[in-house]
């Protein structure tokens, strides 16, 4: 089989390579896209694998090839999406079904191969089939999906109150979403982007909101009668964007940071001493997994996939992408804030 094989920083290579036999309780899948997610693009520009060569890849879907013996989930002709973490299942925390805490995990797309090739195997638990009326774009993006809603599920989340999602992007588009179907009062999405602006307008967010624009705080305060929001989403993983959550939190508010930053973060005391003065709860989220795995996170996102709740739109992708380009495609993260949305790479006929 063909697959984009990093052999080198900075260097993918479209090459041959044997392809991957299944075993028994694992699966073949031919894959149709394969979303290059943003932990992917400082592994391949910034020597961030694991080894070399590899094939990354772990948010994609396609078709069911062949099946090993005594799988039962799934049948040659379904169309899947895959859970790219593989748990050891045998940890105290995976004991308690927190698979996204486990210390001695494998990761299909890093640790592991992947699924930018033609074919991937995953264990049979891993593959999440889904409604043949649901695009293989949307069957991509599984895995933002239903980290949006581990968030969520994290926040300790009900409906009936202001919603704050801190951040445009595919994983804020899902968790406002998630938001909405569980019943918000109303729900503001906050960017720098009017393109993600927009976007999040399409997907159903009740009010949107520049944060490059001149008093913005107060247009924020004043949506939710100066009380604050009772629940925020920080999904960015930006300085700015965490400090604003702080501030945005309504009295006895639930805030949780989806977002992962990448440099430093400090608070003065002022800043910090929101939580104090408010008693809001700060959590973390991690991944998007629980029991039995791999969890009603990808349950209920293939569910609302299906009855179309959970919308997907066309600008959520930036490009399709011929898998043979992957290296063409990864060039593109070097320039700033030239890629908006998500980049696929492609095993299909353009």
């Amino acid at each position: 089989m063909k697959a984009a094989v990093v052999v080198a920083n900075e260097d993918v290579q479209y090459q041959e390579m044997e392809e991957p036999k299944v075993t028994k309780g694992t699966v073949k899948i031919r894959v149709r896209y394969s979303g290059i997610c943003g932990s992917d693009i400082p592994r391949v520009l910034n020597h961030g694998v694991h080894f070399y060569p590899i094939v990354l890849g772990h948010e994609f879907s396609g078709d069911v090839v062949e099946v090993g013996e005594g799988v039962t989930k799934v049948k040659v002709g379904d169309r899947v999406s895959g859970a790219p973490l593989l748990p050891c299942m045998k940890c105290d925390d995976c004991q308690q079904g927190n698979f996204s805490l486990c210390k001695h995990y494998s990761f299909i797309g890093s640790r592991q191969q992947g699924s930018n090739a033609d074919y991937v195997v995953v264990p049979e638990q891993n593959a999440v089939p889904f409604e043949s009326s649901v695009p293989y774009e949307q069957g991509a993006m599984f895995e933002p999906a239903t980290v949006a809603i581990h968030g969520v599920f994290q926040n300790d989340y009900h409906g009936g109150e202001y919603v704050a999602i801190l951040g445009g992007g595919t994983v804020g588009m899902f968790t406002m979403q998630w938001t909405k179907i569980f019943g918000s009062k109303k729900v503001v999405v906050f960017d720098i982007s009017e393109e993600h602006l927009e976007l999040a307008k399409r997907l159903g967010a009740d009010e949107v909101i520049n944060t490059r624009e001149e008093g913005y705080m107060e247009k924020a305060m004043a949506i939710t009668g100066g009380k604050g929001y009772g629940f925020v989403f920080e999904t960015a993983g930006q300085v700015p964007t965490m400090h604003m959550a702080f501030e945005l939190a309504a009295n006895k508010a639930h805030v949780c940071f989806i977002g992962t930053p990448h440099e430093n973060l400090t608070f003065t005391p002022a800043q910090w001493e929101n939580m104090n003065r408010k008693e809001f709860k700060l959590t973390g989220s991690w991944m998007s997994y629980s029991a039995p795995y791999p969890g009603r996170e990808w349950d209920l996102t293939a569910h609302y996939f299906a009855t179309g709740q959970l919308k997907f739109d066309p600008g959520f992708i930036y490009k399709k992408i011929p898998m043979s380009q992957a290296q063409e495609a990864f060039q593109l993260f070097k320039t700033p804030g030239l890629v908006k949305g998500k980049i696929l790479l492609s095993n299909e006929e353009e």
